[in-house]
């Protein structure tokens, strides 16, 4: 069977903007959330959504900051939720599943990136728990809502950092290994791909589709407060005078830009009936075999050929994945 990852032609490219995306597609009487939907590429995918009529509601854990992000965009609704606090997760689905209502889109946004070695209080590291577990308990727990839509998408935000790292499942946590923060990010990205796989294989029957995908390199956003300066100049991510580079054919986009590959992946008729898919720049992207070690996001200048590792969209690490996952969430279908 031929794989998935192939291009379809999309029309778009690089530098479409989530408005170029979202023009002509009527998504009234539809309901979305977007997990961190109040900054950054979230706010600009809550933003597109809105405009096409959808209702939006945005779960994070400050919800009064996220009312003053959200001002003057209405038809969205603003609820509690920590992708770190187990709790917290299933006290939000709950609120939603008792409002009866479907659920079309879900956008698994929310994320942190290269952060201090830092557990939960399971013991789980942080970017694993925050990245994929939260993510995993989250949609498993909306399943009857996604059922009830009869045609919803599940798109999870991954990135190119999934290059760095598979999931290495004998310690994914960094329990006997010496802990990376890059290492750490790259491997919650590519169990963000390997979920959306996954997902698709359980959902097809109940036209539940799984999406993943990489949003570009954009700066300005609050997923990693702990970059620097130093970093962002080095992989041209800023020029000297520490203005952002804007280069959509080398990776490096706006938030408006960025936030496009997701909307093409939660609305594209041309998606329609398919699934498990890896995608950027509004296309699914091409299968690679091999990792270009001269590419290195920790050491060196950062370039983002297009393209996903073939350990990412593994149907049976897929499977492993899903069973480690429910094991360690308790969480299931």
């Amino acid at each position: 069977m031929p794989s998935p990852q192939q291009p379809i032609g999309s029309g778009f490219g690089a530098a479409s903007t989530a408005a170029d995306v979202i023009k002509g597609i009527d998504l009234s009487g539809r309901t979305a959330i977007v997990t961190g939907g109040h900054s950054g590429l979230g706010l600009e995918t809550t933003r597109a959504l809105r405009s096409a009529g959808a209702t939006v509601v945005v779960p994070v854990r400050s919800p009064g900051r996220a009312r003053d992000m959200l001002a003057g965009i209405d038809g969205v609704e603003i609820d509690q939720l920590d992708l770190m606090d187990p709790a917290s997760i299933d006290a939000f689905a709950d609120r939603f599943l008792a409002t009866g209502r479907p659920l079309h889109i879900l956008v698994n946004n929310a994320g942190i990136q290269n952060v201090p070695l830092t557990r939960d209080a399971r013991g789980y590291e942080a970017q694993f728990a925050t990245n994929h577990l939260g993510h995993f308990q989250l949609t498993t727990r909306l399943w009857p809502a996604l059922r009830r839509a009869r045609g919803a998408r599940v798109v999870t935000v991954s990135a190119w950092a999934h290059h760095l790292s598979p999931v290495v499942f004998d310690d994914p946590n960094f329990e006997r290994r010496e802990y990376d923060g890059w290492l750490g990010y790259g491997q919650s990205k590519t169990a963000n791909i390997l979920f959306a796989v996954g997902l698709d294989q359980r959902g097809e029957a109940d036209d539940i589709r799984g999406f993943s995908l990489h949003p570009g390199l954009i700066i300005g956003t609050n997923l990693s407060p702990w970059t620097t300066p130093e970093y962002l100049r080095t992989n041209g991510l800023v020029d000297e005078h520490g203005n952002r580079v804007i280069d959509p054919q080398s990776g490096r986009k706006t938030a408006e830009q960025g936030a496009s590959t997701t909307l093409w992946c939660a609305t594209a008729p041309q998606l329609d009936g398919m699934g498990g898919v890896y995608c950027e720049n509004n296309e699914i992207s091409p299968l690679l075999t091999s990792h270009d070690e001269s590419i290195d996001v920790m050491t060196g200048r950062v370039e983002t050929p297009v393209g996903v590792m073939s350990y990412a969209v593994d149907p049976q690490l897929a499977d492993r994945l899903w069973n480690l996952s429910e094991q360690l969430t308790g969480s299931k279908v």
